[in-house]
C-alpha cells in the first residue's frame, strides 16, 4: 500500500491542493468568518437602540406610582429620553379592563408595552407585560431593576430595614465558578475554556465536511470524466485512494495548525495577555490531543467520503447518497453544542466514547470538565478500532465503484461489493 506509486499520488494531491488559493483563501478566511458570524450574532442579539420606546405602568394606588415615577427617573434609557414612560392607577379596574382602553394603540403598535402591577404582586413579584411583541427582552432587562425596587421598598416599609440591608435585599446573585481538579488544585473558572471548546467544535465539524466534500466531488469528477481509467493503468485503486486521502489529510493538518495556532501561543507562551475573564486554561496536551484527534478523525472520515464519491456518477447524485455521513457528524456536533450550557451529562459522556460520535463530543468534553483518563484511553481505543474497522470496507466500495459506470449504484450494490473477495 505505501510505495512510490503512492508517495507520488500523495505528492500530486500536495500540489493540487496544499499550494493552491482555494487553500490560501479559506485557511485565512475561515477564522475570519467564524469570529465575523459569532460577532455579528452578538451584535444583533445584544443590539437595542430604544430609541422610541413608549411605555406605561399602571400600580394600585398613587404612593407606588409616586415611587415607579423616582425609580425610573434614575434608569439611563429614561434620562436619555429614549424611552417614555407614563405612569397610572388602576383606580379598582382589573388588568383587563384597564388593558382594553389600550388595545388599539398597542395593536397599532403606538405603544410598545404597558406593565400592570396588580396587588398581588407586592407577594408573587409577578407583573403582567402587554404588548404586540411581548418577547422583547430588552424591555424587560431595562426596567426590571426599577420595578423589583419599588416591590422590595413597598414590601419591607414598615419592617425597617436599614438602606444597607434593603440594597442586599435588591441585589442579583452572582455565581463566581471554580474548577477544582484531583491535584486539589482550585482555579477561577473563565469564560475562555467554552470559547476554546466552541471553537474545536466548529473548525472539527467544518473540516469534516468541508474537506470530505470537496474530496467526494473530486472523485466523482475523476469518474465522471475517465480521469481515474487513465491513472489506474499506472496505479492500483488501493494506491490511488491512499494516495489521495493521504495528500488530503496533510493538507488538513497543516490548516488546522495554522487555525489554532493563536490558541496554542496563547497556552505555551507568555507573549500575549488576555482578560481575567477571558483566560484560557488547558493543558498543552490537550492541543496535541485535539491535532491526533483530527487527523484519526479526517482519515475515517475522508475513507468514507471518497467511498462515496466512487458510488455515484454525479454531484447531485453524490449529494443525496451522503446524508447517512452527514448525520454521524451533525448530531456530535450539537451535542457538543450542549456541554457550553448544560454542562457534563450523561449522554456526552456516553457519546463521548461511542464510534464516530466521540470523534466530535470528546475534544469538547476535556476542553470544559476534567475527564478521567480511562475515558480519555477508551475514546482513543475506539477511535482506532473505527478507523481499522471502516477504512478496508471504504477501500471496497471505492475499488469496485470507481469502475462501475452506467446503473446508478444502491446501498443494496454496496452490500454485494463487500461481500467480493480480492
Amino acid at each position: 500500500m505505501f510505495n512510490r506509486r503512492t508517495f507520488v499520488i500523495v505528492k500530486r494531491e500536495l500540489q493540487s491542493r496544499l499550494f493552491s488559493k482555494s487553500f490560501i483563501l479559506m485557511t485565512l478566511l475561515i477564522p475570519l468568518f467564524m469570529f465575523g458570524m459569532i460577532g455579528f450574532q452578538t451584535f444583533v442579539y445584544t443590539y437595542d437602540s430604544g430609541k422610541g420606546t413608549t411605555l406605561r405602568v399602571a400600580v394600585p394606588n398613587d404612593q407606588i406610582r409616586e415611587r415607579m415615577q423616582d425609580s425610573f427617573s434614575k434608569l439611563e434609557v429614561v434620562k436619555s429620553g429614549d424611552y417614555k414612560v407614563v405612569f397610572d392607577t388602576l383606580s379598582g379596574k382589573t388588568a383587563q379592563e384597564y388593558v382594553e382602553d389600550y388595545r388599539k394603540v398597542l395593536v397599532e403598535e403606538k405603544l410598545t408595552g404597558l406593565f400592570v402591577v396588580p396587588d398581588s404582586a407586592l407577594i408573587d413579584k409577578r407583573i403582567l407585560y402587554y404588548s404586540s411583541n411581548p418577547n422583547n427582552t430588552a424591555v424587560f432587562d431595562k426596567v426590571r431593576s426599577s420595578l423589583n425596587e419599588v416591590l422590595i421598598n413597598v414590601f419591607f416599609k414598615d419592617k425597617q430595614l436599614s438602606p444597607k440591608e434593603k440594597e442586599f435585599v435588591q441585589k442579583r446573585v452572582n455565581v463566581d465558578g471554580f474548577r477544582i481538579n484531583k491535584n486539589a488544585e482550585i482555579e477561577e473558572e473563565s469564560a475562555g475554556n467554552i470559547i476554546i471548546s466552541f471553537v474545536f467544535t466548529f473548525f472539527l465539524y467544518f473540516s469534516l465536511i468541508m474537506i470530505g466534500t470537496n474530496l467526494m466531488r473530486a472523485v466523482v469528477e475523476e469518474k465522471s470524466n475517465k480521469i481515474v481509467e487513465v491513472l489506474l493503468s499506472s496505479v492500483s485503486a488501493r494506491e490511488l485512494m491512499t494516495g489521495k486521502i493521504l495528500g488530503t489529510t496533510i493538507t488538513g493538518l497543516v490548516q488546522m495548525a495554522i487555525w489554532l495556532s493563536p490558541v496554542i501561543l496563547l497556552v505555551t507562551t507568555n507573549w500575549f495577555t488576555l482578560p481575567k475573564e477571558f483566560v484560557i486554561k488547558i493543558e498543552p496536551w490537550v492541543i496535541g490531543y485535539f491535532l491526533y484527534n483530527f487527523l484519526i478523525s479526517l482519515v475515517t472520515y475522508l475513507g468514507l467520503f471518497a467511498a462515496i464519491g466512487a458510488m455515484f456518477d454525479s454531484d447531485q447524485d453524490a449529494q443525496s447518497g451522503i446524508w447517512p455521513i452527514m448525520i454521524t457528524i451533525m448530531v456530535p456536533f450539537f451535542i457538543a453544542l450542549g456541554l457550553v450550557q448544560r454542562g457534563d451529562n450523561d449522554i456526552s459522556k456516553i457519546t463521548s466514547m461511542v464510534p464516530l460520535l466521540s470523534l466530535i463530543v470528546m475534544p469538547a468534553r476535556i476542553a470544559l470538565v476534567n475527564v478521567p483518563w480511562w475515558q480519555i484511553a477508551l475514546s482513543i481505543a475506539v477511535n482506532l478500532g473505527t478507523l481499522l474497522s471502516l477504512f478496508p470496507l471504504a477501500g471496497k466500495i471505492y475499488r469496485v465503484g470507481i469502475l462501475a459506470t452506467g446503473k446508478k449504484a444502491t446501498y443494496k450494490d454496496v452490500v454485494k461489493w463487500l461481500k467480493f473477495k480480492y
